[in-house]
């Protein structure tokens, strides 16, 4: 994980304003991304002038990953890092249905951030990174104590679970009817059977 970064001390401090502002830059930056918004409008949103939101963030960038932040917070406070794998894909699909605005900015800024000069950018290739070296982690380790295959792949694999949670959370953004829960279920089901049958030839 990098270092913390000044902007996350912001949000640290639990100040019933800031936290005010990140909420209504989340519902705003959901619906319109980062390029389409201006301080101004969270502000408004915030019920506060643009010097009021400038008081506690000081640039568009800070409050940006202010944002992050709070998603990184949601998802690690519901996350046992040490915990079944499985049992911890399963739980992404609820931890989806609860935070829907947090999910659907986070999806916004990713798409939005894909050049690497954006101001995301570095942050949110590290923060996938990061999700892929945990779950290689968690992988390698049931092999090294005979729960998983030894021919895996991890660190393939990990990519692979990583990017089904990203696209399947985009799906759901697009349409919140489909059966979340039943495809978490059905695809945990057929990766823990994988896992751990019978090493292949």
């Amino acid at each position: 994980m990098s270092t913390q970064r000044p902007y996350a001390t912001l949000l640290a401090k639990g100040e019933e304003r800031r936290q005010q502002i990140v909420h209504a830059a989340t519902l705003r930056l959901a619906r319109q991304g980062w390029r389409n918004t201006t301080l101004s409008q969270i502000a408004a949103d915030a019920g506060m002038t643009s010097a009021g939101l400038l008081h506690h963030f000081d640039s568009k960038e800070q409050l940006l990953h202010a944002v992050v932040d709070a998603r990184d917070h949601a998802d690690l406070a519901e996350a046992d890092l040490n915990g079944d794998l499985f049992v911890q894909i399963r739980r992404v699909a609820e931890r989806i249905t609860r935070s829907p605005d947090l999910v659907g900015t986070f999806t916004v800024l990713l798409v939005e951030n894909l050049s690497p000069d954006a101001p995301l950018h570095d942050r949110l290739l590290q923060r996938w990174r990061t999700a892929v070296d945990i779950v290689t982690d968690v992988i390698t380790q049931s092999q090294e104590t005979g729960t998983y295959r030894a021919d895996l792949d991890a660190r393939v694999r990990a990519m692979e679970i990583v990017a089904f949670i990203n696209g399947v959370e985009l799906s759901w953004l697009l349409d919140p009817t489909i059966p979340l829960i039943d495809i978490f279920d059905d695809y945990v089901r057929n990766l823990e059977k994988d896992f751990t049958s019978g090493e292949r030839a």
